[in-house]
């Protein structure tokens, strides 16, 4: 019965293995038939060539960048890039005045702006909207008048989900929409749609000139003569104007929404984007608990940054909406700004006390992804634009490649010799097993050039080569300590349960020290020498399950054949190889001594074997 329920264990565990291996096998034909994968590995910088952009600091009233400012600038483009994937994308400064990036392939332009944007997001409290018009529009408007319905991925929220009212606090006449039943009931609609335009419609009044709190971003003082001309002149119908827009951080500013339909009064900044402690994209739930198509990026931000965010919202829910005073007040309308650009400005129905943060604004998953990896790894210390872009040959190419598969076949070659030689016929389970482990290898490899623009380069490949001792090894161990358990005495069947359950603890603990080498070094290095670390690491985590689910299982249905069983010569488990003193086990409990030791009587078995039991 023991026997039956281990056959049929061992029969079920190979059919997992090979529906594993056909299911990997048909997701990349389908992805390569239905979408832009590629049936074979995505190459590296060293052996396909790629494109060299030159980054070029953006310099503004004569002021030239410092050394530490380019160095810390690479450093987070370091970042950025190596968040891309493991592409072997490499990052240098020039002349310590520009930044070259040189990567694989063609980069996508959505690519080139997450890298180079400045990512720069800051919170400023809102003191006047208007229409992104330069003209002001007639005295008198009513705050519907000439207001449409909002753009897709105008409005935000606040996380920190809790009941609380929508209307205007304090009795304002609020001119936002009504709170949509999928909007989180922490905060009110943001001010930058459409029908957020300011109650007059005419441009504001300055405030007086009295010198503004410093450690008071809500103080009206900061919006000067000199900002309200800046306003009024503002046309965010131009891209160009938009993205010209600058400001300091301790001072008023004016800035457009993203799609051009409004314009702003923003007090200084009250948190920044270095205050950010971590940043996630996803895709927004609402206050039912179910999950919305809207992408949303979640901020949680550090201790100092989640007090001002607590201290600041409880100070501007009792703040009016946006009414129809012309004069610049602080509003209960938080901006959220990135590059000189307003993506969102809601109000708060609630303080926030835990610092916890969405944004939204019309981003598709894989931009709100981008602009997360960016806002995690922190803003760039000065802006760049692309100042040049060529395309560069491999500095290996399809010579090295040749000669590095090449090695990788005589590695593999003489591991099969090694092999049949050593354990004849059960030699054949190993070269099996390999070649199951260069397709599983081959398969996933291929998936993750499409999922995570994983690139096989020289340092990868070399990788793999180590990888087929690492594979070796295992087989080894299992099929050494199988010899161990006959030398003893014991039958075949009982054998192989017997070592695989003392080899597997040496094998596990063997890979597991290079897969948390792998991890080390992957997380340490950058650039090629992660690409040999993830090869690595990949290639332990295959080897692994191919023992567990291909070779044990495999060695366990063989060893009920006769042929094994019996201890044929040419099976790799004949008695004469196995040393002196092997015992043969001969069925009825009968153990056979080798050809050598004995007169050829029978012999007791040996203590604590299981042949009488067999």
């Amino acid at each position: 019965m023991a026997s039956t329920r281990t056959t049929t264990s061992a029969k079920r565990t190979l059919a997992a293995m090979i529906a594993l291996t056909l299911l990997l096998g048909g997701a990349l034909l389908g992805l390569h038939r239905w979408n832009d994968a590629t049936l074979t590995p995505r190459l590296g910088l060293d052996l396909e060539g790629g494109t060299e952009m030159v980054l070029a600091p953006r310099v503004e009233d004569g002021a030239e960048p410092s050394a530490q400012q380019i160095e810390q600038a690479r450093d987070i483009i370091v970042q950025r890039v190596d968040s891309q994937g493991v592409s072997g994308a490499e990052v240098t400064t020039r002349g310590g005045s520009s930044i070259v990036v040189t990567m694989p392939g063609t980069p996508s332009q959505r690519t080139v702006d997450a890298i180079r944007a400045s990512s720069q997001m800051q919170f400023r409290p809102v003191f006047f909207i208007g229409p992104g018009s330069p003209e002001p529009a007639p005295a008198g408007t009513s705050p519907a008048e000439g207001s449409g319905s909002a753009k897709k991925g105008s409005t935000s929220s606040t996380t920190t989900k809790r009941p609380s009212s929508t209307s205007a606090p304090g009795g304002a006449a609020g001119n936002h929409a009504p709170l949509p039943a999928e909007t989180s009931p922490s905060t009110t609609k943001a001010s930058s749609t459409k029908d957020s335009s300011t109650g007059s419609g005419t441009a504001p009044v300055p405030a007086s000139e009295a010198k503004p709190k410093k450690d008071d971003p809500l103080d009206p003082s900061w919006v000067t003569p000199a900002v309200v001309e800046q306003f009024v002149a503002l046309d965010c119908a131009k891209e160009t104007s938009r993205k010209a827009v600058r400001g300091s951080s301790d001072k008023a500013i004016v800035a457009c929404s993203r799609d051009g339909e409004m314009k702003y009064i923003l007090g200084p900044v009250a948190i920044s984007g270095d205050q950010i402690k971590d940043a996630s994209a996803g895709f927004r739930t609402n206050q039912q608990g179910q999950t919305t198509n809207e992408p949303e990026i979640a901020l949680s931000f550090n201790d100092d940054a989640t007090a001002a965010y607590r201290d600041l919202s409880r100070r501007m829910v009792q703040l009016p909406q946006p009414g129809a005073s012309q004069a610049p007040a602080p509003l209960n309308a938080l901006a959220t700004v990135l590059d000189g650009e307003v993506l969102i400005a809601p109000g708060f129905n609630e303080p926030i006390p835990n610092g916890q943060a969405s944004v939204t604004g019309g981003f598709t998953i894989q931009e709100a992804r981008d602009l997360a990896r960016s806002l995690k790894f922190g803003a760039l210390p000065i802006s760049f634009d692309l100042d040049g872009r060529s395309t560069i040959s491999p500095t290996l190419g399809s010579e090295q490649l040749r000669y590095g598969l090449w090695a990788g076949l005589i590695g593999l070659v003489l591991v099969v010799l090694y092999s049949l030689a050593q354990y004849r016929v059960l030699g054949l389970v190993t070269v099996g097993s390999m070649l199951l482990a260069a397709l599983l290898t081959y398969l996933a490899i291929a998936l993750l050039g499409w999922t995570s623009n994983y690139r096989l380069d020289m340092a990868g490949i070399t990788g793999l080569i180590v990888a087929i001792g690492v594979t070796a090894d295992s087989f080894i161990v299992y099929f050494e300590r199988i010899r161990d358990e006959l030398r003893d005495g014991r039958s075949l069947r009982s054998a192989v349960d017997t070592a695989w359950s003392r080899a597997r603890r040496t094998i596990f603990a063997a890979d597991g020290v290079n897969f948390l080498a792998a991890a080390v070094l992957y997380l340490l290095a950058s650039s090629g020498v992660r690409g040999f670390a993830f090869t690595l690491g990949l290639t332990t985590l295959i080897d692994l399950l191919v023992v567990v689910m291909f070779t044990h299982p495999l060695v366990t249905l063989l060893a009920q054949r006769k042929f094994f069983a019996d201890g044929h010569p040419a099976s790799g488990l004949d008695p004469s190889t196995l040393g002196p003193g092997t015992t043969r086990y001969v069925g009825r409990g009968q153990f056979r001594p080798a050809p050598g030791t004995g007169d050829g009587a029978t012999a007791a078995p040996a203590a604590g074997t299981e042949g009488a039991a067999l």
